[in-house]
């Protein structure tokens, strides 16, 4: 006689589908690239046109070009471009005090609104991988459980 074909055996728990990030994750990965989003826009509109050094544009926007990597990364959510985000983030900072301390007028303005995206992006950073790793300590307690 012959047999049906086997059903196809369940999947091990294993390979069960990765759970979707909690809300929090969320919010924390939308602050920095929100954060991100206004450091290249900020560094590229006050390079271009609202106080470069030169007219018609300065050599110094490319100082972006550091930033433009890290939001692909950011935008599949890699923990490792968070990362190193949260650390290269600081030399966009110091700059910003060292403008916002020794230039006036609208570039000190700028400097300052620098400053506070860099923390804004440094906080939302390390929330991130804060959270990412809580969650993923208490998922793999409850798998092992």
């Amino acid at each position: 006689m012959i047999e049906p074909p086997a059903s196809p055996s369940p999947a091990p728990a294993s390979a069960t589908p990765p759970t979707p990030p909690a809300a929090h994750v969320g919010q924390s990965r939308t602050a920095a690239v929100a954060s991100l989003l206004g450091l290249i826009v900020l560094g590229l509109a006050w390079e271009l046109w609202l106080a470069p050094l030169r007219p018609g544009g300065s050599w110094w926007v490319i100082k972006i070009v550091p930033l433009l990597p890290a939001l692909p990364g950011l935008l599949k959510n890699r923990m490792y471009t968070y990362r190193w985000l949260s650390l290269m983030v600081w030399l966009y900072f110091t700059e910003g005090v060292v403008r916002a301390t020794s230039e006036s007028g609208l570039s000190a303005g700028l400097a300052t609104l620098q400053v506070v995206l860099c923390v804004a992006l440094f906080v939302a950073c390390t929330l991130h991988i804060r959270l990412r790793l809580r969650d993923a300590k208490a998922l793999k307690t409850d798998t092992a459980a």
